[in-house]
């Protein structure tokens, strides 16, 4: 098999990893939309290269902390199917990587919006 046909085929199981979380996954449709409205906020305010990359980041971030979050969660429902306090635990901490992400995008997108912002809340 050549090279052009395995990554064809890895892009295809890619995209269907991507299509499962975006169809499945609540928490990550969420986060896909709040993604959109910071994409568009950075558009309208017409935010800076280097802001734009700094958002750009924290945005996938989050999406990818959330991607892995749905894997553990589906290799600890595989191997302990049954509740054992390790298996809430992994997926407790998972959540966790995703909320201390969460909040580090809204630090950022808090720091960067507000001088755009500010002209519409200061008399």
């Amino acid at each position: 098999m050549n090279r052009y046909i395995q990554f064809k085929n890895s892009m295809g199981h890619a995209i269907h990893g991507l299509r499962y979380v975006i169809t499945h996954e609540k928490n990550f449709q969420s986060e896909l939309f709040v993604a959109l409205l910071v994409i568009i906020a950075m558009i309208y305010f017409k935010v800076t290269r280097g802001e734009m990359v700094v958002l750009f980041m924290v945005i996938m971030l989050v999406l990818i902390l959330e991607i892995l979050n749905t894997i553990m969660e589906r290799v600890v429902d595989i191997l302990k199917p049954r509740i054992h306090p390790y298996a809430k635990l992994i997926k407790d901490l998972m959540a966790a990587s995703v909320l201390v992400s969460s909040i580090l995008a809204i630090i950022v997108g808090i720091i960067i919006f507000i001088p755009y912002l500010s002209p519409y809340f200061v008399k």
